[in-house]
C-alpha cells in the first residue's frame, strides 16, 4: 500500500494546498466579524460603567437573578407581590424565559470552570456574545442560500449593522439580543432540511424553534413565515417529498415542544396567529393524499374527484373555523396583530399599543440611519435571488418582502428585517465583485497551471479572447472604476455603523449623557439617584404610583412595590392611573386613596431639556384613562386651547394647568431661570414660560427632587383629622 506525499516548495518545506488555504483564509474572515461583532457593541461600557439599559432589561435582570439564586422551580412558580399592586403577577406563567434560563445557564458553567463572575455581567455582556454567534449562523445561512463569498460579505455586514446593534449593544439586556440568532438558526435549519430532505435537520430546525418560542414573542414572524414558504412551493409545483418531511416534522415537533412554555400553552393550536401554519399542515397531507390518488385514476375520474374533494375540503374548513370562532375555541387576533396590518387600529381602538414609541410606523430617514447602504442593495439581492430561482432563494425573498413590510408598519420590527437586508446585501455586493473582479486585470491569469499549459492557453484562446474583447470598451478599466466605487461605498457603511452605534445606541436611558458649551461631556444621573432615594428613605411595603414606562426600574433598582409597569397586560388598572394623573388634586386623591398609594413619581426634563418626560407623553395618559367606563368623563380635547394646540403656557387650557401631573412637574418651577434672558419658569423643552407658577399642592408635599429636576417625587399627605 502506498500513500501519496504532500507537495513540497523549493526550501523542501511542505506547501499548503489551495483549498485548506481558501478554507483558512474564510476562517479568519469570519472570526474577524465575530469578534468586530462583538466588539462594536461595547461602546457603553467604554463610555460608562457595566449598567443595564432601558426598561424591559431591568425585569429580566431582576428574575434573571432570581433565577440564579432560588433555581428554576421556585422561579417558575414565584408570584411577584411587588407589581401590579394589589394584583401581583405570576412570573413562571407570563414571560419567555429562554433569556433568563440562559444566562442563568451561562452563569452557573462559568462558575463550574471557577470563572467567578456576577450575574450582573452576564447580563451584560450576553447580547453581545450572541451577536457573534449571529454573525457565524448569519454566514452559515447565506452560506446555503448562495455561497461562502456572499456569506463573508453578510456576516460583516451584520456584525456592524445598527438596525441589529439597536437591540445587541452591551447592557440591552432583552428577548431580542439572543431571538434574532435563533430566528436565523431556525432558517438555517430549515434551509437544510428542504434541500436534503432529512429528519435530522427537520428535528433540529424544531429544536431551534422552540428555542425562539421561549426566548421571543416574535416567533409568530417565524411560524407563519416558514408555511408561506410551504404554501409558495406547493403553488409553484416545488413541492415533493423532501419539503413534506421537512415542514410535517418541524410542525409537529415544534408545536409540541412550544406548548411546553406556560406563556405560550395551547395557542399554537388555538391562536388564530398560527392557523395559518396548521392550514398548510393539512394541505400537505391532501397534497399528498392527491399525488396517491393520481396515480390510481385515470385523468378523467382523477379531475372529477379532485374538483369535489377541493370543494367538500373548503365547506369543511368553513363551517369548522366559523364554529370554533364563534364559540371561542379559537381566539381571535390579537391587537397588536391587527395593527400590523392596519396601522391606524392601535391608534383608534387601543391607545396603549399604540404610546409605546415602538409601535409607531417607520419614517424613511430611519431605515437609512439604521441600514444606510443596505437601502440600496436589498433590490439588487432580490434580483440575484429572482434570476436564480431555487427553493431556498423563494425563501429568501419572502422573508426579505414580507419583513420590510412589517418593519415599515412598526419601528421595533426594523430588528427583524435588518439580517435578511444583510443577506441581500451580501449576495448583492459578493455578486457584483465577482463579475467585475475578473475583469480588473486584463492579462488573462489562470490560477494554478503550468507555464507551458498556459502559453498554449493562450495561443488557443486567442481568437475567442479577441472577439469577447472587441465587445467592450476600456473593459479593465470600467471594472477597476466600479470595484473602487463599490469600497468606498463599504467604507462609507463601516463608518456609517461606527459613528451610529457610538452617538444614537451607546448611552442607557438610565444614564444621560450631553455637551456643554465647550464640547465636554455631562452626565445626568439623576434617575440612579432617584431610584436609591426610594429605595433608602421609604418604608420596605411603601406602594409608588408613577407612569407604566417606569416601572421595572423602579421595582428592579428600588424595591419598592409598583402599581402598573411594563407588562401593560390590564388596560384598566393603568386607565386608572391615567386618569388620576390627568384629574383636579381633589379628585386625584381619592384615586390614589383607593389605590393606597404612598409616593408619585414623575419624569420632569424642562429644566435640562429631556424631550421623553411626563408632560409629552401627558396625552397618552389622557387617551389611555378615557378609554374606560371609570374614565368617560375625561376628555382630550379639554385638554387643548380652543384653537387646538396642546399649550402649557398662559393660553393653555385650565383644565391642563391645574391637573396633578402639571403641578407634580411644575411645582416651584416658577421661581427657576433655565436660561440667560429668559423669564423664570421658561419650560425648556416646551420652548414656553409655563402659565400657572404660583401655586401650592394640597394632597401631595415634595419629598424628592433630583439635581437635575429629572425626577421629581412626592409623597400622599394622610386623611385630615375630622373635627379640625
Amino acid at each position: 500500500m502506498t500513500t501519496k506525499a504532500a507537495p513540497q516548495n523549493k526550501t523542501g518545506g511542505f506547501r499548503m494546498s489551495t483549498d485548506k488555504q481558501e478554507t483558512l483564509l474564510k476562517l479568519s474572515i469570519l472570526s474577524l466579524a465575530a469578534i468586530l461583532s462583538f466588539a462594536t457593541r461595547l461602546f457603553s461600557v467604554l463610555r460608562f460603567e457595566s449598567v443595564i439599559h432601558e426598561f424591559d432589561p431591568y425585569f429580566n435582570f431582576r428574575t434573571t437573578k432570581f433565577l440564579a439564586e432560588e433555581g428554576f422551580y421556585k422561579f417558575h412558580n414565584w408570584f411577584d407581590d411587588r407589581a401590579w399592586y394589589p394584583l401581583g403577577r405570576i412570573i413562571g406563567g407570563t414571560i419567555y424565559p429562554g433569556l433568563m434560563v440562559t444566562s442563568a445557564a451561562l452563569y452557573h458553567l462559568m462558575w463550574m470552570i471557577n470563572i467567578t463572575i456576577d450575574i450582573r455581567n452576564v447580563c451584560v455582556f450576553l447580547a453581545p456574545f450572541f451577536s457573534s454567534l449571529t454573525t457565524i449562523v448569519t454566514y452559515l445561512l447565506t452560506k446555503e442560500l448562495k455561497d461562502s463569498a456572499a456569506g463573508l460579505v453578510a456576516a460583516a455586514m451584520i456584525a456592524i449593522v445598527p438596525g441589529y446593534i439597536s437591540r445587541s449593544v452591551a447592557g440591552s439586556y432583552d428577548n431580542e439580543g439572543i431571538a434574532i440568532f435563533c430566528m436565523l438558526l431556525t432558517y438555517y435549519m430549515w434551509i437544510k432540511a428542504v434541500k436534503t430532505g432529512k429528519i435530522f435537520w427537520s428535528a433540529l430546525a424544531a429544536l431551534a424553534y422552540f428555542y425562539m418560542v421561549s426566548s421571543w414573542g416574535g416567533y409568530v414572524f417565524l411560524i407563519n413565515l416558514i408555511p408561506m414558504h410551504v404554501f409558495t412551493l406547493m403553488v409553484t409545483g416545488r413541492f415533493g417529498a423532501r419539503v413534506y418531511v421537512a415542514y410535517c416534522t418541524l410542525y409537529c415537533l415544534g408545536t409540541i415542544l412550544a406548548m411546553q412554555i406556560s406563556f405560550v400553552g395551547f395557542q399554537p393550536v388555538q391562536s388564530s396567529e398560527h392557523m395559518l401554519a396548521l392550514g398548510v399542515f393539512g394541505l400537505c397531507q391532501l397534497h399528498c393524499f392527491v399525488d396517491y390518488l393520481r396515480g390510481h385514476l385515470s385523468a378523467s375520474d382523477f379531475q372529477v374527484l379532485f374538483k369535489a374533494t377541493i370543494v367538500a375540503t373548503g365547506t369543511i374548513l368553513a363551517v369548522i373555523t366559523g364554529i370554533l370562532t364563534i364559540t371561542g375555541k379559537v381566539s381571535p387576533w390579537t391587537g397588536r396583530f391587527y395593527s400590523l396590518l392596519d396601522p391606524s387600529y392601535a391608534k383608534n381602538h387601543i391607545p396603549i399599543i399604540a404610546s409605546v414609541s415602538e409601535h409607531q410606523p417607520t419614517s424613511w430617514s430611519s431605515f437609512y440611519f439604521d441600514l444606510q447602504l443596505l437601502v440600496f442593495l436589498f433590490p439588487a439581492g432580490l434580483y440575484f435571488c429572482f434570476r436564480q430561482l431555487t427553493d431556498a432563494n423563494i425563501f429568501l425573498i419572502l422573508y426579505g418582502v414580507t419583513s420590510i413590510y412589517f418593519a415599515g408598519v412598526m419601528v421595533r420590527l426594523m430588528l427583524v428585517l435588518a439580517p435578511v437586508m444583510c443577506i441581500l446585501g451580501g449576495i448583492a455586493m459578493s455578486g457584483m465583485l465577482n463579475r467585475y473582479m475578473k475583469d480588473v486585470d486584463a492579462s488573462p491569469v489562470i490560477l494554478g497551471m503550468p507555464a507551458g499549459n498556459l502559453a498554449q492557453g493562450k495561443q488557443g484562446d486567442k481568437r475567442s479572447k479577441h472577439k469577447q474583447e472587441s465587445n467592450f470598451v476600456m473593459k479593465s478599466e470600467i471594472a477597476t472604476l466600479f470595484v473602487a466605487i463599490m469600497c468606498f461605498f463599504l467604507i462609507s457603511y463601516t463608518m456609517h455603523c461606527t459613528w451610529v452605534t457610538s452617538e444614537a445606541y451607546s448611552s442607557p436611558s438610565i444614564v444621560l449623557s450631553a455637551r456643554s458649551h465647550d464640547n465636554s461631556r455631562i452626565i445626568f444621573d439623576d434617575f440612579r439617584e432617584a431610584y436609591y432615594w426610594l429605595r433608602m428613605n421609604t418604608p420596605e411595603d411603601a406602594r409608588v404610583m408613577s407612569w407604566w414606562d417606569y416601572g421595572y426600574q423602579i421595582t428592579a433598582m428600588a424595591n419598592r412595590t409598583i402599581l402598573v409597569d411594563n407588562n401593560t397586560w390590564n388596560n384598566t388598572h393603568i386607565s386608572r392611573v391615567g386618569q388620576a394623573m390627568a384629574s383636579s388634586e381633589d379628585k386625584a386623591y381619592a384615586i390614589m386613596r383607593e389605590l393606597d398609594v404612598n409616593y408619585v413619581l414623575v419624569i420632569f426634563g424642562g429644566l435640562t431639556g429631556y424631550s421623553s418626560d411626563d408632560i409629552n407623553k401627558f396625552l397618552w395618559m389622557v387617551r389611555i384613562g378615557g378609554s374606560t367606563d371609570r374614565g368617560a368623563h375625561i376628555k382630550e380635547w379639554d385638554y387643548y386651547t380652543p384653537q387646538g394646540e396642546f399649550r402649557v403656557d398662559k393660553e393653555g387650557s385650565p383644565t391642563l394647568l391645574n391637573c396633578l401631573m402639571y403641578k407634580m412637574c411644575y411645582y416651584r418651577f416658577g421661581q427657576v431661570y433655565t436660561e440667560g434672558g429668559r423669564p423664570p419658569g421658561y419650560d425648556r423643552v416646551r420652548g414656553a414660560e409655563i402659565g400657572n407658577k404660583d401655586f401650592e399642592l394640597d394632597v401631595l408635599e415634595e419629598a424628592y427632587t433630583s439635581e437635575h429636576w429629572l425626577v421629581r417625587i412626592y409623597k400622599v399627605k394622610d386623611l385630615p383629622n375630622r373635627g379640625l
